[in-house]
């Protein structure tokens, strides 16, 4: 008993300048996951990144959450858009498939014509 309370007393709560604070809050606003930085830079656990993130963006004001909604917005927009291409990509696929004649026709045809190839 005695000694756990010593362990208690030796241990201090370790403090981190607001410069690794805000570096380490960089690399995570930067794609990195927030348990790989807390390994990396040592700290106990991941939720005290959460804490500095939270922190370090308040003090930065509405322009900070405003640009940090706006890169939300673009990655959903990222997502959505390559969705559609994924399947465009297929139907393009099916077609050709299903028409090979027609489009085995259309090369000879682009080879005697000299027609520039479709990007």
């Amino acid at each position: 008993m005695a000694q756990a309370k010593a362990e208690r007393k030796a241990r201090r709560r370790r403090s981190y300048s607001d410069e690794f604070k805000q570096e380490a809050v960089q690399m995570l606003l930067d794609g990195h996951s927030a348990p790989s930085v807390a390994e990396r830079l040592g700290l106990p656990g991941a939720g005290i990144l959460y804490g500095w993130k939270k922190l370090i963006l308040r003090r930065a004001g509405p322009a900070a959450r405003t640009l940090g909604d706006r890169v939300a917005q673009l990655e959903d927009e990222l997502r959505r858009v390559e969705r559609e291409r994924d399947i465009l990509k297929k139907r393009a696929l099916a077609i050709l498939r299903a028409y090979p004649r027609t489009f085995a026709v259309l090369k000879v045809m682009m080879a005697n014509w000299r027609c520039k190839k479709p990007r």
